[in-house]
């Protein structure tokens, strides 16, 4: 068939221009997909005791999730860096830039210093950002300056995503929803929670076993909830 045959089949065509956020999250997707080497891998982990601290402490998961990225990239500087012109940057402050889906696209505005923050205050930080966001309002210094991104998913019921290295960035972790599941437990089966986290990374900068193990302590540090 002709191309303007197979055109009519589809009927009336609307052609939309993307909005100024709508060009730069293509740009920046482009850009990482063509210059960036990068790396995935998954990990469930045991969200019981997570889910516990969250309704202790009256925050979100999403706080919780963010706390243990945190501590996670203040013990594995290679998480908290950049492959930059045949070299590595390590960053002393960890910033960790929070993914927030909007009605045209997303915006990942910074949470500077995480890991010195509470997660009383990380979870406030979060609400007042999300609504920020929500509403236009926020400024170009509140999107700069991260060091990671974080995005959780789970709100939308995805159980796992691939993740968007964003560069110069060494990674990004995206979180999946909490599900039931059937864990062992002391050599019994019991019902319990469970979350997938993928971890994209720079293999430039962040290798296989290293980038493994920073997966690794974020799991271990969610399922003991030692936050």
């Amino acid at each position: 068939m002709a191309p303007s045959e197979v055109s009519a089949l589809k009927g009336e065509t609307r052609v939309e221009e993307p909005d100024r956020l709508g060009r730069a999250i293509a740009r920046r997707t482009a850009e990482t997909r063509a210059t960036v080497p990068d790396l995935e891998l998954a990990l469930d982990v045991d969200a019981g005791a997570c889910l516990k601290l969250a309704r202790e402490r009256g925050c979100s998961l999403t706080a919780v999730l963010l706390r243990a990225c945190a501590i996670a990239l203040s013990e594995v500087p290679r998480a908290n860096g950049a492959y930059r012109d045949g070299r590595f940057e390590l960053y002393s402050r960890v910033n960790v830039g929070v993914t927030i889906q909007t009605d045209d696209g997303y915006l990942t505005p910074t949470v500077l210093d995480a890991d010195l923050k509470s997660l009383q205050q990380l979870n406030e930080e979060l609400a007042q950002v999300r609504d920020r966001a929500l509403a236009g309002e926020l400024t170009a210094p509140e999107l700069a300056g991260a060091t990671f991104t974080f995005s959780d998913l789970g709100e939308y019921g995805v159980q796992r995503s691939s993740a968007l290295v964003n560069p110069p960035q060494a990674a990004a972790l995206t979180a999946g929803s909490v599900r039931a599941v059937a864990l062992v437990r002391d050599g019994a089966v019991v019902a319990g929670h469970a979350i997938s986290l993928t971890l994209a990374c720079d293999h430039r900068i962040l290798f296989g076993a290293r980038a493994a193990g920073f997966l690794r302590r974020i799991g271990e540090l969610l399922q003991a909830a030692d936050l």
